[in-house]
Parts: C-alpha cells; structure tokens; sequence
C-alpha cells in the first residue's frame, strides 16, 4: 500500500535540510548564531571525554555544551567517548568507547541519546553491530552521496556533502530548484544533510560559505528544518502507519502528526487517530 502513499514532510512540504557538525569547539557558537539567524537546525556530535576542563578554550566544557545546544534547539549525538577509530579497537574496548559516550551525554543532557556520528567514518559490520546493542537508531557515517535520498540503512546514514565540497551551492541549487517535474507527487521528498566541523570555517577563514549557504537555503515555507533525530523520528512514523487492505482509511498510532500525499491527494494523519482515504 505504501506505493500509493508518498511521504510530506510536516506542512506537506517535499524538502528537508538537516546540518551535522562534529566535535563540539567552541566554534560551534559562531555557527549556531549564523544557524539561527536563517531558521537552520541540526546535529552536534560530541565527545564527552574531550570536553574541556575550564570555559574559553578551543573545546567547550560540558557546562557550556548543554547551554549552548539545548538553548538553541539543536540535538546532541554521541561521537564516541575519545573520537576513537573503532574498527581498529578490540570489541570490549569498542563498546566502552561507543556506550560511554552515551551514558556521560545523558547524564549531563538529561535526554536520551540515540544518534551516533562515526569518527574518522570508521564503520564496517562489526560496528554497526554495536552500535544497535548500544540502543542507537541511526548513525552518520562520512560518505559523501551527492544526492537527496533519504536513508534507508539508518546505521550507515550517508551526508549529501560536507560544507567545504566545492559543489556545495549547485547541489543547493538542485536541491530547491530540481530538474523539471522533480515534484511530482508520485516522487519522494528530498533530503540535504550538510556535514563538517566549524572549526574549518576558523581555519580556512570561510564563515562566508555558511553564510551564503543559509541565506540562499534558510528561511523558506517549502522546506522543514530538522535535526538528524527529527527527521528519523518522522520518517519511521511514516513507516509505522497502518493502512486497510483495500487503502480506504489509515490508522496513525504514533505520536506525532503525519503528513502524505495518497493518489495524488494530501492528506494529514493525527497521533493516534483513523483517517478516511476514499
């Protein structure tokens, strides 16, 4: 039945921009001001046993790291405890690795912490492995697809690009604008995940391209602005709604709202309610 149900993002919109940055310095705070400045949200991931010992320095303290992202609506994910490479760790040593850094995050947070971000890209079977023991629903890795499709091996959750890609701003381009007929109904939505680390923009002394990125892609009715766990979120209560056989009504027993486009009609589906299709 799902082939006649298309999935909306909230507002029936057909675009999604999620952000992912990695390692949690203190330049995070210049890129959450640009973030917020053009309605942009996203994932941080962090490395509780990093942090800094005393505020003002190249990482933020734990302290400073719960004020700035929870302020700010951002998520935060796990990076592993020490940024390690884990498929060159023994299994034990993995584990600790991989659960540590979600046991200390949710200790200081007070949210669970379902979302991973692979140091260095290191994933193989092996990790995957571990990291669904862990209670980890999703995972980014590094690879870099250059497309729009959404996940379908959440556990090795590809990025659109990274910010320094020098085709960052046609892929932008493509991604509002799509060739002709990209929006057609029968089509999925899109989704643009941009990934780096905002210590690049200090480095390179490019906060230019953030800039240019959120003006051009920020603030705009036709696009929903999520984290990485908003969007998993919302794509498995889609996933999770439970049409008739012969597709005249759907039952949503999530707990959020659902939006679809049903044979070409747009229908919203509420938490825990039976809609009529026909």
């Amino acid at each position: 039945m799902k082939r006649y149900a298309w999935l909306r993002y909230p507002g029936f919109r057909d675009k999604a921009v999620t952000l992912t940055y990695d390692d949690g310095t203190s330049s995070d705070r210049k890129l959450i001001e640009i973030m917020s400045r053009y309605g942009l949200k996203g994932t941080f991931n962090i490395n509780a046993g990093k942090m800094a010992t005393e505020p003002g320095g190249y990482a933020l303290t734990m302290e400073e790291a719960v004020e700035l992202y929870t302020s700010s609506g951002n998520e935060v994910a796990a990076h592993g405890y020490c940024h390690q490479w884990l498929t060159e760790m023994e299994t034990p040593m993995m584990v600790y690795e991989v659960l540590q850094d979600r046991i200390a995050l949710e200790k200081a947070f007070g949210i669970p912490v379902r979302g991973f971000a692979y140091a260095y890209g290191a994933v193989d079977d092996t990790v995957v492995e571990i990291m669904r023991q862990c209670g980890y629903v999703y995972a980014r890795t590094t690879a870099e697809a250059g497309n729009f499709n959404i996940p379908t091996d959440w556990l090795r959750m590809p990025i659109t690009c990274r910010h320094r890609d020098p085709r960052l701003m046609e892929l932008a381009k493509n991604f509002l604008e799509g060739p002709p007929g990209a929006y057609h109904w029968i089509q999925t939505p899109r989704l643009f995940t941009l990934m780096g680390h905002s210590i690049e923009f200090v480095k390179d002394n490019n906060w230019n391209i953030i800039e240019e990125f959120g003006a051009y892609v920020g603030s705009r009715d036709d696009v929903w602005y999520a984290t990485n766990r908003e969007v998993y979120d919302y794509v498995k209560s889609f996933e999770n709604l439970q049409f008739a056989a012969d597709g005249s009504f759907v039952y949503n027993p999530g707990r959020e709202d659902v939006y679809i486009c049903f044979k070409g009609v747009n229908h919203m589906i509420p938490s825990g309610e039976t809609v009529r299709l026909d």
